[in-house]
C-alpha cells in the first residue's frame, strides 16, 4: 500500500476498522492522520490520533493492551483502513475483549470472535500482564504451570464424577470452571483459544 492513496477528510483524518489476525473479529475503530499511519508503518504498533485530545496516541501505552500490526489494507475508496492485529488483553476501555459488545439487533451481546471465551482469556491474558492484588488468576500464575494443572486436573475429575452422576448442574458448573483452567494453562504455555479452535477446523 502506498500512503499516498490513502484520502484522509478535511480534518486530516481516516478511519481504520481493527480486526483480530486470529479470530477475525472485529475490535474497535479508531482514527489516524498521516503522522500517525507513518508511525504505525514505521513501529509496526497501532498508534491512532485521539479526536478528542488532539494528539498521537500508542495503543496499549498506558494499560499494556498493545496492538501489533500484521497487515494494512486500504478500501476501494480508498478513504478507509482495515488493520489486521495482535492483540494483547482486552482492545476495549471497559475491559471487553471488543468494543462491540452491545447488540441493536439479534439475541444477545455480541462479545467477538468466540465470545465470553475469548473475553475471558483476554482478561486472563491482562492479569498475567498487570498482575492485581487478590486476583485467583495471578494465584495460579505465580504458583506456576505445576499448581495450574493440578486444578486442570482436579476439575477434569469433578466434570467426570458430575457426568457421571447425571447433575446437569453440575456438570455446567464443573465445565465452566474446567474451561477457565485450560484458559490459564493456555496462557501460561503461550498459546490463544484462536490456535485450538483453528486445530479444530482441520478435524471437520
Amino acid at each position: 500500500m502506498n500512503i499516498e492513496q490513502v484520502k484522509f477528510d478535511d480534518k486530516g483524518l481516516v478511519p481504520v476498522v481493527v480486526q483480530d489476525v486470529k479470530t477475525h473479529a472485529v475490535l474497535m475503530v479508531a482514527y489516524m492522520n498521516r503522522e500517525a499511519l507513518e508511525k504505525t508503518l514505521e513501529t509496526g504498533d497501532m498508534t491512532y490520533y485521539s479526536r478528542s485530545r488532539q494528539k498521537l496516541w500508542r495503543k496499549g501505552e498506558t494499560s499494556g493492551h498493545v496492538q501489533k500490526l500484521h497487515e494494512l489494507k486500504l478500501d476501494c475508496d480508498g478513504d478507509t483502513l482495515l488493520a489486521l492485529v495482535s492483540q494483547t488483553g482486552p482492545a476495549c476501555h471497559t475491559g471487553r475483549y471488543s468494543c462491540f459488545y452491545e447488540s441493536l439487533y439479534g439475541e444477545g451481546a455480541f462479545s467477538g470472535g468466540y465470545g465470553i471465551i475469548d473475553e475471558l482469556f483476554a482478561v486472563i491474558q491482562d492479569r498475567k500482564a498487570n498482575p492485581k492484588e487478590g486476583s485467583y488468576t495471578n494465584y495460579l500464575f505465580d504458583k506456576g504451570i505445576d499448581k495450574i494443572l493440578k486444578k486442570v486436573g482436579e476439575e477434569s475429575a469433578e466434570v467426570i464424577i458430575a457426568a457421571k452422576n447425571a447433575a446437569t448442574d453440575e456438570i455446567r458448573y464443573e465445565t465452566a470452571d474446567l474451561l477457565y483452567h485450560l484458559l490459564v494453562m493456555l496462557c501460561e504455555r503461550g498459546l490463544t483459544p484462536a490456535e485450538v479452535f483453528a486445530e479444530l477446523e482441520k478435524r471437520r
